[in-house]
């Protein structure tokens, strides 16, 4: 299915690498006119002359979202620039230290939370206030398979993508009868730099097992076709339809209009 994003203008957090810059590129390549939003100013930057290079409209942004004044200027730049923000993808996130509940040091629980929770609950903010004032928009966060179950050594990182799901719950019942759709996704195993990184500090096998059990139609679809399979259900989640893909582990929170 061609999903049109003409005269729209989208904004990806995390769209250095991964899946934020695969989603930056189908909106691009859809038509939309997109801000490219990450913490690694050398790689965001390069994304978007690279969809700048093939014409589309872009603009690069350095932004901490655990920073809320970044987040706030992040906005702000984004309607100077284009006139308006009709699609968000809240996606920046990390992982936190892997180590038990009872090891688990604080300041990892404190960078964690901050990122994963805090920075979408800030996006959110900001972009609703804009969106509010237009009266139309929609908002995709990226919550996490780690946002529907629990997981050993992955108490902090799963805490906060729970909390994802329940600020996306929350912002889609308060919004949905003016104009505003709130949505999430619940990606699986996808393979990403975070991934890579993950497998490179030894816990490949982990990752291995936790496909195993929670990934009943397998894991070859996921782990080699990232970037088609998960840009074109978060480009749905954008429009109007809700995708519970559970066999393949990615699935939307929100409100269905």
């Amino acid at each position: 299915m061609n999903i049109s994003f003409e005269n729209k203008v989208a904004l990806v957090t995390g769209a250095g690498s991964g899946l934020g810059l695969a989603t930056a590129r189908a909106f691009a390549e859809s038509g939309a006119s997109v801000v490219l939003a990450d913490w690694n100013e050398k790689t965001v930057h390069s994304a978007a002359e690279e969809l700048a290079a093939k014409g589309h409209k872009t603009l690069a942004i350095r932004c901490d979202v655990a920073d809320d004044a970044q987040v706030e200027t992040m906005v702000q730049q984004t309607v100077a620039t284009f006139g308006q923000l009709d699609a968000a993808y809240n996606n920046a996130g990390i992982q936190n230290v892997l180590v038990e509940t009872a090891d688990s040091p604080r300041d990892d629980y404190d960078r964690v939370m901050a990122i994963n929770l805090r920075g979408v609950w800030s996006c959110m903010k900001f972009e609703l206030q804009q969106m509010r004032k237009q009266g139309s928009g929609t908002i995709v966060n990226c919550s996490s398979l780690g946002g529907l179950i629990g997981g050993a050594r992955r108490g902090t990182y799963h805490a906060a993508k729970h909390g994802v799901i329940g600020f996306t719950k929350s912002a889609a019942l308060e919004y949905a009868t003016r104009g505003i759709r709130v949505n999430a996704v619940c990606p699986g195993m996808i393979q990403t730099p975070m991934s890579d990184k993950m497998i490179a500090e030894g816990q490949g096998e982990e990752l291995n097992a936790m496909l195993k059990a929670y990934v009943p139609m397998g894991s070859r679809e996921l782990r080699y076709r990232p970037v088609d399979l998960n840009r074109r259900r978060l480009r749905h989640a954008l429009k109007k339809e809700i995708n519970h893909a559970r066999n393949g582990a990615l699935r939307n929170r929100g409100h269905p209009f």
